[in-house]
């Protein structure tokens, strides 16, 4: 494992944002959601696409809280555009468990 220096990770923007939008991506190579989360008035909305609907459908997105990576370059994944990565872990089955805060925070928090 490579060792980073702090202002490495302090460079990385991971901030808290609400789904507010969830809709099928049916062009995706494999199944995923489109998104909308709100990271609060500083960062406004942004887009995202996720694979996560081995565990995540769209009632139980809807109104969670996810943390993101806000400040990485646009994506073009096929016709959608991702504005910030949605953080997950792998478990041995190859779903993906989202990132998020156990207790509401305000939106844009940042992960410190």
């Amino acid at each position: 494992m490579d060792t980073i220096q702090f202002e490495d990770f302090a460079r990385v923007e991971i901030r808290v944002g609400t789904v507010i939008a969830v809709e099928p991506f049916p062009e995706a190579r494999r199944p995923a959601w489109r998104m909308r989360i709100d990271f609060g008035p500083e960062i406004g909305e942004r887009k995202s696409s996720a694979q996560i609907t081995d565990l995540y459908d769209q009632e139980s997105l809807l109104g969670r809280q996810v943390v993101a990576v806000v400040n990485f370059p646009r994506k073009q994944i096929g016709p959608f555009m991702s504005e910030c990565l949605v953080t997950g872990f792998h478990r041995e089955d190859g779903a993906i468990v989202l990132c998020g805060p156990d207790t509401v925070v305000p939106n844009g928090s940042r992960l410190i």
